[in-house]
């Protein structure tokens, strides 16, 4: 299968990389446009910040930030193109939903809302579920683990069971190693070194390096480089779908890694 692109729309006010970019809702959806234009295969929309130590945004406050948005893209995307609702919140889910988008990403893997897999079963959604060592709030004290990618594959494999038995098809899941969320440098590196171990379970796998801290430098934005070549590791790995704010270079550098693996 072909990699995924996922670009990232963040339509929060302290997001690590692009807080604020987008202050206004025709900016927001003229941005989605254009990250389509460039080769996402789906747009994530999210109206909470999950970087390190970030506070909570209650569900009336997401909904303002995303519904108008994703209401406004689907009416102007192709309808091939997915939209993505990055919250944990059944309520922000559901009304994001409603205004068109098709796609759940959960940072909490269905752990902090329940009703996450009640609404992907329901609606025949594909849902992803990432690992996350504590909160956003936390994640980034102490972080620990004896062996990083067992520990992540296992918990990733539990929650894909849970989602399975309260009804969502298993083709439709996709597993999030949850790359810098609770993680040091080294447990990122082996995270992606160990890439295999998450594709070889049969699930879809997404990567979510996009600007981490972990790749070195004090300014995201000049991160690229590195996450360019993340997304290539990724798909000699098996991964299918890379969340990323670079869309463009993302984009070339996945279908150059996929055409060499194929050919």
């Amino acid at each position: 299968m072909k990699p995924l692109i996922m670009g990232i729309l963040n339509l929060t006010p302290d997001s690590f990389s692009d807080g604020g970019r987008y202050p206004q809702p025709d900016q927001a959806v003229a941005y989605g446009v254009e990250m389509v234009r460039q080769g996402a295969d789906i747009v994530d929309v999210g109206g909470e910040s999950t970087r390190p130590g970030a506070g909570r945004v209650d569900a009336e406050e997401q909904c303002r930030r995303v519904v108008d948005v994703v209401r406004a893209l689907r009416q102007q995307l192709p309808v091939a193109i997915s939209i993505s609702i990055d919250t944990t919140l059944a309520t922000v889910a559901r009304a994001a939903v409603e205004a068109g988008a098709d796609m759940l990403n959960d940072v909490s893997a269905g752990r902090e809302d329940t009703a996450m897999f009640a609404l992907a079963a329901s609606r025949s959604l594909p849902m992803v579920l990432m690992h996350m060592q504590g909160t956003p709030r936390t994640m980034q004290q102490r972080p620990q683990y004896q062996d990083v990618v067992a520990e992540v594959r296992a918990f990733l494999l539990q929650r894909a069971d849970a989602a399975m038995a309260a009804g969502i098809a298993r083709e439709r899941l996709v597993l999030d190693p949850g790359i810098g969320f609770g993680k040091t440098r080294e447990h990122n590196l082996a995270l992606l070194h160990g890439l295999g171990r998450l594709t070889d379970t049969g699930f879809r796998v997404l990567l979510g390096a996009s600007r981490k801290r972990f790749m070195g430098g004090d300014d995201p934005a000049d991160r690229v480089g590195a996450t360019c070549a993340s997304t290539a590791l990724g798909v000699q790995a098996g991964v299918q779908m890379f969340r990323v704010h670079d869309v463009l270079p993302n984009r070339q550098a996945a279908d150059l890694a996929w055409q060499w693996a194929v050919a």
